[in-house]
């Protein structure tokens, strides 16, 4: 039926199965003759087992999505492993998705694949619209597919930072409708920057008949990214939404998936990849989807939203005890953020300090976010980089809860940070001493005088 099993398979008849799909690629055929310039040879035994012996990829030259007659097998593995995928999107809550594909490239990349399609079709445009965040790899999908992005500077909510819905409509009237390529929205995020308002962005798109592209990065597990998305091609516009294999889907890096409404713009997508692509990335996937099963995925996606809400119930009595409090990011499904103003304060390194300190005692993930830092990223220079905007009110660290997270990591990272911040709050209390004791030497020394 193409669709992901309810219920999990072993790994035995996984095994089986990929077997079945490798003895149709002839590369694989007892009596085939190769006198071509790519026959599927493999000199390394390890090399052939580590891959199924599915050595010829997927695809053709001219279209990633076709079939090849000389990799029956490889070919079935690609047509069922999107059609397993779109089965498991579906499932997360985007339900009228029409097609999507995995393709071996990492989030940026497919991004900017999605982007140079829209060329052809609008040869004038050479803006993109995009909501500021922090994240190198979506900008820089923009430059590397030849566009000049114009940023919107999110808008302060609370503590949040939102979509400036008024900036984007008024960097369109200015810059003219015919002359920007796409809005290129995010949803999946670091607090506190939330998903972006992807309904009314939708029906901006929607009314000045400019694509949408949205970057889903990591936002398959969270129902309320997914909403989002179904929302706003419900209401206005969404061409296609990309998200990554390892962090939805916990598989090796190097995937995406692209997705959308329009089964003929993907396939236009699909037919914008040059050559053959590596299958790995679809194996991984499938193999992965096999073995879970939608019983044993909609298990993750549960856990991680209960450990959502023991991580932000921990975390914000650990904040409280060092006088500093849980930003207030209800609209974050995936990532929370505690401030770090008394550290900040103390000692113009210590933010910077207590992410090193995090490191080295082996947590990873956990991002600290110095105020005012200034980076350059391709000739543009953002200031307060990280923060998704100018001047973020305060430091603040971070963590997330992804598919995948169990109670012993929240646990153990809380112990480890509680400690980091004993260690700061203790040279601290020992600073203020020496100060307090120079402070009455000088003064005892000032009344003998």
């Amino acid at each position: 039926k193409g669709k992901c099993p309810e219920d999990g398979w072993d790994e035995s008849t996984i095994e089986l199965f990929l077997h079945e799909l490798a003895i149709m690629d002839s590369n694989n055929f007892l009596g085939n003759c190769g006198v071509g310039e790519r026959e599927g040879r493999v000199v390394s035994g390890l090399v052939a087992r580590r891959h199924y012996r599915l050595i010829h990829g997927i695809g053709r030259s001219g279209d990633i999505s076709a079939v090849q007659p000389k990799a029956a097998g490889s070919s079935l593995l690609n047509k069922l492993t999107n059609s397993v995928v779109l089965d498991v999107i579906k499932l997360a809550g985007v339900r009228t998705v029409t097609s999507c594909f995995v393709v071996p490239m990492a989030t940026g990349m497919s991004l900017a694949l999605c982007f140079l399609t829209l060329r052809h079709k609008r040869p004038k445009a050479k803006y993109i619209i995009w909501p500021r965040i922090d994240q190198k790899s979506c900008f820089k999908s923009m430059i590397t597919a030849g566009f000049e992005p114009v940023v919107i500077e999110n808008v302060l909510e609370g503590d949040e930072l939102r979509t400036d819905l008024k900036a984007v409509e008024a960097k369109i009237k200015a810059l003219g409708a015919e002359n920007i390529l796409c809005v290129h929205s995010t949803t999946s995020c670091f607090a506190p920057r939330v998903p972006d308002r992807l309904e009314e962005l939708a029906v901006i798109c929607a009314n000045y008949d400019i694509p949408h592209i949205v970057n889903n990065a990591y936002g398959v597990q969270s129902s309320k990214c997914m909403h989002l998305i179904q929302q706003g091609a419900r209401v206005g516009k969404i061409d296609a939404f990309v998200q990554s294999l390892d962090k939805n889907f916990m598989v090796p890096v190097g995937g995406a998936i692209i997705a959308g409404f329009s089964e003929s713009f993907i396939q236009e997508i699909s037919k914008m990849y040059p050559g053959r692509a590596s299958a790995s990335p679809s194996l991984d996937v499938l193999i992965t989807l096999l073995s879970l099963g939608t019983s044993g995925y909609k298990k993750l996606l549960k856990e991680r939203k209960e450990m959502f809400s023991y991580l932000s119930s921990e975390l914000k009595k650990l904040a409280d005890n060092h006088n500093e409090r849980l930003l207030d990011t209800p609209h974050n499904p995936i990532s929370l953020a505690m401030s770090l103003k008394n550290l900040d304060e103390t000692n113009d390194a210590a933010v910077t300090q207590l992410g090193s300190m995090l490191f080295t005692r082996q947590v990873s993930g956990a991002r600290v976010v110095p105020c005012g830092s200034v980076q350059t990223v391709n000739n543009y220079t953002f200031k307060g980089f990280m923060s998704h905007a100018n001047d973020y009110p305060c430091a603040y660290l971070n963590a997330a809860s992804a598919i995948g997270i169990k109670k012993q990591d929240v646990d153990v990272f809380l112990k480890r940070l509680d400690k980091c911040l004993k260690i700061f709050r203790k040279e601290a209390k020992q600073e203020r001493s020496i100060n307090e004791i120079n402070d009455s030497n000088a003064a005892t020394e000032q009344l003998e005088d």
